[in-house]
């Protein structure tokens, strides 16, 4: 190992594989280097067998659940926005090619005990069951404000300027209600908590368009796609892509110890007595434990069931979004299901995960409201995660952290950590303006 790279990437995580394709890409040299002996690190996707040591400590899963291999099941299970920044730097990247997608059948909310089809569009806004008929006026009209919004028209901008009016202030422009608040801010602009409505509404109104587009994308019932075989398809295309492009993979390597020199800048990664040098890391937190602290912890359940989730058209792939205010929590809880139609299960079965910000130490107790929605499931397994965020500076270290992965059930705020550090590392932002129509990706979805 006497080379020198420009970049030893650590992990084989989704963050790391497309930071490693996309800096391959860009003509640097790559090693890329993991602990595990498969791809994907906390974001790989298990079969059956794989599951069953995970969390039951055996792997003899009954023999009535189907074939081990039929299972894709997702640690961190995500879909993506047809039309957001994921599927930008697939097909920037071109990594489209080694995947094939498929579309997810609905978007729905949690409200007043019930599951609703998420409304996008002024005209799904008049259908809906969720408002009453005053309330979907006034809920159309302010659709149509947001769908006509152009940041580079002021006659679109009703005389508002979105960069300083807060949400809350807009949306009390049009008096609507804390329930169509509550839908608005979480289950089509995908706001986290209800942090967002003090904050400029500009980013508010950008997220709504991204989910209108996302849904015309295939006139589909939901605005979310998602890879056949599961999420672990996705490190392993950018680790082929990072290949192509002359980056090397090392799998399987133990105790990969970061060195650093005198100034306290990394210098090179050892691994079984051998080093490889360097001038930047790039890692998950696990292998900088000293660099990064808690910020808070995922609590999930892993549900395998014969039928779909009740109350959503018999969807085959859905999300469901329970809003914080709906469940007197601080943060929302995510259902995601999904199915032998993505081949992520045998025939007849179906995959569900609820995931929530763990509030406490109790996440069985946590998750019951997912779980209530659910209807009766074959298996169910519990599982919690600590998330981490660096503390390091980059500029003196030349060390890129990644913040580990949240309860979101779609891609949005992974992919915004990716672009931010491929900044810090190269300096400027990736090329994402590729005409999303034009490109031949779409055809295949």
């Amino acid at each position: 190992m006497d080379e020198e790279y420009d970049v030893i990437v650590l992990g084989t995580g989704l963050k790391e594989c497309i930071l490693s394709g996309l800096l391959s890409v860009d003509g640097l040299k790559v090693l890329h280097m993991d602990r595990n002996d498969y791809y994907g690190g906390e974001s790989t996707s298990l079969n059956l067998i794989q599951l069953w040591k995970r969390f039951r400590g055996n792997d003899k899963p009954p023999a009535v659940l189907g074939p081990s291999r039929d299972y894709n099941v997702d640690m961190i299970p995500k879909f993506m926005m047809a039309n957001g920044t994921l599927v930008r730097v697939l097909i920037h990247t071109d990594v489209t090619k080694y995947l094939s997608f498929k579309a997810v059948d609905g978007g729905y909310v949690f409200n007043k005990g019930k599951v609703h089809k998420v409304p996008a569009t002024d005209m799904e806004a008049l259908k809906s069951p969720l408002m009453g008929l005053f309330e979907k006026r006034r809920a159309r009209k302010f659709f149509i404000y947001v769908q006509d919004y152009s940041e580079s028209d002021p006659k679109t901008h009703g005389g508002l300027d979105l960069t300083r009016v807060t949400t809350r202030e807009l949306i009390a422009k049009y008096g609507l209600d804390d329930n169509t608040v509550d839908f608005i801010g979480h289950a089509l602009a995908l706001h986290r908590d209800d942090r967002y409505l003090d904050e400029p509404a500009l980013d508010t109104v950008k997220r709504m368009k991204l989910y209108a587009e996302s849904l015309a994308r295939f006139q589909g019932g939901s605005p979310y796609i998602y890879p056949l075989y599961g999420l672990g398809e996705l490190p392993q295309a950018f680790a082929r892509l990072s290949a192509v492009y002359g980056g090397t993979y090392m799998l399987n390597k133990p105790e990969c110890k970061v060195e650093f020199n005198e100034e306290g800048q990394v210098c090179g990664v050892t691994s079984e007595g051998e080093t490889a040098k360097c001038k930047k890391v790039v890692c998950d937190p696990s292998y900088l434990p000293n660099k990064v602290r808690k910020i808070g912890k995922v609590a999930r359940a892993i549900a395998i069931m014969s039928h779909p989730i009740p109350n959503t058209d018999e969807s085959h792939s859905v999300q469901v979004i329970l809003p914080q205010k709906q469940l007197g929590r601080k943060s929302d809880m995510y259902l995601f299901c999904c199915s032998y139609s993505h081949n992520v299960a045998p025939k007849g079965k179906f995959i569900a995960f609820v995931s929530t910000e763990a509030e406490s130490d109790h996440p069985e107790m946590e998750l019951k409201p997912g779980i209530d929605l659910l209807g009766p499931v074959d298996e169910i397994f519990f599982d919690t995660y600590d998330r981490f965020a660096p503390v390091n500076e980059p500029s003196l270290d030349n060390c890129f952290i990644s913040t580990s992965y949240d309860a979101t059930t779609h891609f949005e705020s992974t992919v915004l950590d990716v672009i931010s550090m491929y900044k810090m590392i190269t300096g400027k932002d990736v090329d994402l303006s590729v005409d999303l129509n034009a490109a031949s990706a779409a055809e295949e979805y």
